[in-house]
């Protein structure tokens, strides 16, 4: 539908929040937004469930007119033959926009679930009134503190905003995302967006200031066309990461039940990611690998790359990974060769990119090293992006102790240094070995201090191509 975007804005960044049949013991619509800045009322005409509601402190109206204020959003959580009168309410009211959590629609198949959409669709399109879903978790808003389950997070500076058909993968990456240093400004689950369409929510963050990256998850598109030329324009301002689910017959079947959506050709769909320059996907763990490589490094400007790793064997697996990821691992220069060679152990050690460098920075080795690798490395001019490995099979011993953990923080400390200097992307691999426990705290401080952070050579190097992929068709301005 023709989507008014100042009425969508409302709906998105709402002031004023009304739940529409929350229900106890757990009152979870309620609950979830009990730290919503802005007004949160409830609309329930059940008695019983009235006085669980009011005894936790909302102000609860028996119809959704009675409400005072405008109201921006309004959250359905009502039985599916009752939604129609929900929606023909918010119309009279003049919401800004509506979730419909209800289920049971278009998605099961069934004659009267399809009729009841119907109806919903007639009137929202009749009055212009954006409705997120049915059949979806909705909107989780951070600046605001909107939510649709309880544990995702408020945060009030974020830059990455999610849409996706599923709410369980929604949730995932709008809770799994802070933990890898990814700031999440919104999360929207559309379920089977049959009033608002991906097309829709796409144009939205093309031009949401609190938006520099998407991420989307979906099964398939309403407008192929519309759909098409949106991402086109969009990913020109800023990277879309999509993750295709149904890429598959079984996958297809599973998508039409779930949220009613049509089987689009995974070759059709592979040639217009490439055409428009979007970047794909195929699991939630490689969109987080990708998020975080764009979140926390600027623009890679080549597919040059320095590899630093703790010994020979990893050396040669982490240069099969980016050779596989179709990244190059160039000769350094002549000059740096020359300073690398007045300190660096060869004796069962290597600085020729790859580097095999425990020996020069480990147990045996001179720490001061690490710094003189970094200062050479900055200053070669073959190369566009560094990855370095720590291995905590190595390290983990020397990083016991107050002496150990100076020496750590000293280490992380020179990573940054370097990371400013350059203005390239640096890529950390933490390879945890059987000591998983002892490297969380280590992974923990490098997500706070914002790296892309990955548990194996091959996700690392996956991720930087597909970055560096983008940026080679869409380079910053």
């Amino acid at each position: 539908m023709q989507v008014d975007p100042k009425r969508l804005a409302r709906a998105l960044n709402p002031q004023t929040l009304v739940v529409v049949g929350d229900k106890g013991p757990n009152f979870q619509w309620l609950e979830n937004n009990k730290d919503f800045e802005g007004k949160l009322y409830s609309v329930q005409v059940d008695p019983n469930e009235i006085a669980g509601i009011e005894e936790r402190g909302y102000t609860n109206f028996t119809k959704l007119e009675d409400v005072p204020e405008d109201v921006d959003l309004v959250i359905c959580a009502v039985p599916r033959n009752v939604a129609p009168y929900i929606v023909n309410d918010a119309v009279k009211k003049h919401v800004g926009g509506m979730v419909i959590f209800t289920a049971g629609f278009a998605e099961t198949g069934e004659e009267l679930g399809a009729q009841l959409q119907e109806r919903i669709i007639e009137m929202a399109r009749a009055e212009g009134l954006p409705i997120v879903g049915p059949n979806c978790m909705g909107v989780h808003n951070a600046r605001l503190g909107v939510k649709f389950t309880a544990d995702q997070p408020k945060v009030g500076d974020g830059n990455v905003s999610y849409i996706t058909q599923s709410g369980t993968h929604g949730a995932s990456l709008s809770m799994l995302s802070p933990q890898l240093g990814i700031k999440v400004t919104r999360t929207v689950s559309i379920g089977n967006a049959v009033v608002l369409n991906e097309a829709d929510y796409l144009e939205f963050l093309r031009d949401d200031p609190d938006t520099h990256y998407i991420g989307m998850y979906l099964e398939g598109v309403k407008d192929g066309r519309r759909f098409f030329e949106v991402l086109r324009e969009t990913v020109k301002k800023k990277p879309v990461v999509i993750w295709k689910g149904g890429q598959n017959e079984a996958g297809q079947r599973a998508t039409r039940s779930h949220t009613a959506s049509l089987a689009t050709s995974q070759a059709l769909w592979d040639g217009m990611m490439r055409q428009v320059g979007a970047i794909g996907v195929n699991t939630l763990d490689e969109m987080l690998d990708v998020m975080a490589c764009l979140v926390h490094n600027k623009p890679p400007t080549g597919r040059r790359v320095a590899l630093m790793a703790m010994t020979g064997g990893q050396s040669v697996a982490i240069s099969d990974a980016f050779g596989r990821a179709s990244l190059d691992v160039p000769e350094l220069s002549a000059s740096s060769y020359e300073r690398l060679g007045e300190f660096f152990n060869i004796i069962g050690g290597s600085y020729r990119n790859p580097f095999d460098m425990a020996g020069t920075i480990g147990m045996a080795g001179d720490p001061g090293n690490f710094y003189k690798i970094l200062d050479i490395l900055a200053e070669d001019p073959n190369l566009d992006s560094f990855v370095y490995e720590f291995s905590a099979g190595f390290f983990i011993r020397q990083w016991r102790g107050e002496e150990g953990q100076k020496q750590l923080t000293d280490m992380l400390d020179g990573l940054d240094r370097f990371r400013e200097r350059v203005g390239r992307p640096l890529i950390l691999v933490v390879h945890p070995g059987h000591l998983e426990a002892e490297i969380l705290p280590l992974k923990q401080e490098l997500w706070r201090r914002n790296y892309a952070v990955y548990g194996n050579f091959d996700r690392a190097a996956i991720a930087l191509s597909r970055v560096t992929t983008y940026y080679e068709a869409h380079p910053p301005a």
